[in-house]
């Protein structure tokens, strides 16, 4: 999910920040023009540094900003189709509710959610389940599996990401803690059958006389 990465890029510093302590200028120009954009259509930079320089810069016609090549340190976060993550409910809407994990947002669709019918109280951002009488509000901490993945260059945060909690294992933390405390009770209190004692074997026959 997340990763560190060295990459080298440009960096354009305006006339104006041109001068002494470069490198924390373009340190600046860097997470200004870096962070928050995706890389190679797949990874999102989450934050830049230790920048520094390469060689020496080069100027446009016309443009008097200086375009300078730069190294630096990426802190990447890549979702992956099937990964199972974990995040916070941000929002309830009539279709599902809105997971954020690391910096991106993603969908629990209202029939990914549980194994039951959900009635969605979106003024008072609640989903409740009919019969199981299971409840997520904005702020519950849930697990959910990453089923569909589509990312935005343009608008990375609008990025189109499908959940699911619908599978062992899944679901609000509360419910998952609830799952494993009923297994262990379970086995537990479970008795196994009843060993038979084997048979005895037959006294040997005394001699001249057949075993009976």
């Amino acid at each position: 999910m997340y990763y560190l990465d060295r990459r080298r890029d440009v960096v354009r510093i305006p006339p104006e920040r041109l001068g002494p302590k470069i490198e924390t200028v373009l340190t600046a120009l860097a997470q200004q023009q870096f962070e928050g954009k995706l890389v190679d259509g797949q990874n999102l930079t989450v934050l830049i540094q230790d920048v520094h320089p390469i060689g020496e810069g080069h100027i446009i016609h016309g443009d008097g900003g200086v375009y300078q090549e730069v190294e630096y340190q990426a802190l990447l976060f890549r979702p992956e189709l099937q990964e199972v993550v974990e995040g916070a409910v941000v929002e309830i809407r009539k279709f599902g509710a809105f997971v954020r994990f690391g910096p991106l947002d993603g969908l629990l669709h209202v029939s990914q959610i549980m194994d039951d019918r959900v009635n969605i109280d979106e003024h008072n951002q609640r989903l409740v389940g009919v019969e199981t009488k299971k409840d997520l509000k904005v702020g519950y901490k849930v697990r959910a599996r990453i089923v569909s993945l589509s990312l935005s260059e343009i608008s990375p945060r609008d990025s189109r990401i499908g959940l699911t909690m619908r599978q062992p294992g899944l679901g609000r933390l509360e419910w998952i803690t609830e799952a494993h405390k009923k297994v262990e009770e379970k086995g537990g209190g479970r008795k196994g059958p009843a060993r038979k004692e084997a048979p005895a074997a037959p006294k040997p026959a005394a001699p001249g006389k057949a075993a009976t």
